[in-house]
């Protein structure tokens, strides 16, 4: 089974990939975590992207494109697999569409999970992190026994800048202007499964088994 997964900042797309990776034994296959592991080991592909990246400057499609497709020739995407965070543009699906078309293969479903944007931002903002150990608290879901200190340490607990609203509020209309389109053009395919994401995290991952039971 061939999936993407689809959804802005605090959607949970993230709790949900690894509930399918656990379910279906397909690897999970995350652009940030290809990069990364390019440039720890010195690969071409990594070396170029280090030196974009060192200039401050975004990778390059192709070279994201040609890591991908590296991935994908593996021997543990045989069965399927689960693209989390690829493609990020129309110009990357119409990469990925010929890019499978050569493989002789395609796409199952794409799962949009959708949440609307106060409920992110309410999501995002009330999140808290220890500096000191890591351990990570939501006023709202997840308290820490005493309000502002870590259950764990002891620390102080902060609001990291990525959590604070304005922040927020630009990486969802980042998400809304580069990857949402993305919606239209699976839909026009046939391939676009829209999972309502409000509910608990449990809820959220029975509508999705209703999706790919169906495969």
């Amino acid at each position: 089974m061939q999936l993407i997964l689809l959804g802005p900042p605090g959607a949970g797309k993230g709790t949900q990939a690894k509930k399918l990776v656990d379910k279906l034994r397909l690897p999970q296959i995350s652009t940030g975590d290809l990069l990364r592991a390019a440039v720890r080991d010195q690969t071409e592909l990594g070396m170029k992207a280090k030196a974009k990246m060192d200039a401050g400057q975004l990778v390059p499609d192709d070279i994201v494109i040609a890591m991908v497709r590296e991935r994908l020739q593996q021997d543990d995407c045989r069965p399927g697999f689960i693209l989390d965070g690829f493609p990020r543009a129309v110009s990357q699906a119409e990469a990925l569409d010929k890019m499978l078309e050569d493989m002789g293969r395609g796409l199952d479903h794409v799962l949009s999970i959708e949440v609307p944007e106060a409920e992110l931002v309410k999501r995002l903002t009330g999140r808290r992190s220890c500096p000191d150990c890591g351990a990570m608290f939501h006023v709202e879901f997840n308290p820490p026994r005493q309000e502002g200190i870590c259950d764990k340490c002891g620390g102080k607990l902060i609001i990291r800048d990525d959590d604070k609203e304005e922040t927020i509020r630009q990486r969802i209309a980042v998400y809304r202007e580069q990857t949402e389109p993305l919606k239209g053009y699976y839909e026009s395919r046939g391939l676009l499964r829209r999972i309502a994401g409000s509910g608990t995290p449990r809820q959220v991952e029975a509508l999705i088994d209703e999706v790919v039971g169906k495969a």
